[in-house]
């Protein structure tokens, strides 16, 4: 256990900004498995726009690593533009 109170204050912020990093990367995950079930290519293309803003956010804060965003977001174009050639 920590005894400074400097030590006691990193700990209770590092606990507050663990939660949040949670909710968010958790959020944009079930985000992304929405986004893999729909079939609709016009509801696609607007949730591809949210959800790779929200992996962008996240790599920006250290959450995931960019390449692992920059990998999500390819593979998440790939399928909207393919329910685009499955819809025509």
């Amino acid at each position: 256990m920590a005894n400074h109170k400097s030590a006691k204050k990193a700990i209770r912020s590092s606990a507050k900004k663990r939660l949040m990093n949670r909710y968010q990367n958790v959020t944009t995950r079930n985000m992304v498995k929405k986004l893999r079930t729909t079939t609709d290519h016009a509801m696609a293309v607007e949730l591809f726009k949210t959800v790779a803003s929200a992996l962008d956010k996240l790599a920006k804060r250290n959450i995931i690593h960019k390449n692992k965003a920059a990998n999500n977001k390819s593979k998440l174009a790939r399928l909207v533009n393919g329910l685009k050639v499955a819809s025509a």
